[in-house]
């Protein structure tokens, strides 16, 4: 038997509310709205890149993130 306690280190989480959910949602479906554009660009004209001012490297470095990170 075990005289020790046992602590409980995490905190109950709080269930998102419907608003929240949608606006993570959406903010999800832009950016992945975004780099598949971005990436189309890329392929159909990729001067048009370096006229939004970021460099081929750039552009699929954004491109190859998924879509929930910033």
């Amino acid at each position: 038997m075990n005289d020790i306690p046992s602590v409980v280190t995490e905190t109950p989480r709080r269930p998102y509310r419907p608003a929240t959910l949608r606006s993570i949602i959406a903010t999800w479906d832009e950016r992945k709205r975004f780099r598949c554009e971005l990436e189309q660009k890329l392929k159909d004209d990729p001067h048009l890149i370096s006229d939004i001012g970021l460099t081929k490297l750039e552009a699929e470095a954004e491109i190859a993130k998924p879509f929930w990170q910033v």
